[in-house]
């Protein structure tokens, strides 16, 4: 599998350990970025989620160049369907 994913999280988040969790044992590759230390992610976050910091927040980017899919609290079979597995 190839592509990126970046997950954006904070620390206190379940569901953001539960995600980080399936991707490791998965072994997908991820960047995490903490939303509550980068005001730059923040500001993305809330502009993919109608002005909500909702995380985790994941932004994939295909290999290959198929177009960025940006999903809100998705499932580990979401974000391997959007890397193209």
């Amino acid at each position: 599998m190839s592509g990126t994913v970046t997950m954006y999280s904070t620390t206190w988040c379940g569901y953001c350990r539960r995600l980080k969790t399936q991707l490791d044992r998965e072994g997908i590759a991820y960047t995490e970025i903490n939303i509550e230390e980068d005001p730059a992610s923040a500001s993305f976050v809330e502009k993919v989620n109608g002005g909500n910091q909702t995380v985790p927040t994941v932004q994939v980017v295909p290999a290959g160049g198929a177009a960025e899919v940006v999903m809100t609290n998705p499932s580990l079979a979401q974000v391997k369907q959007a890397l193209g597995a």
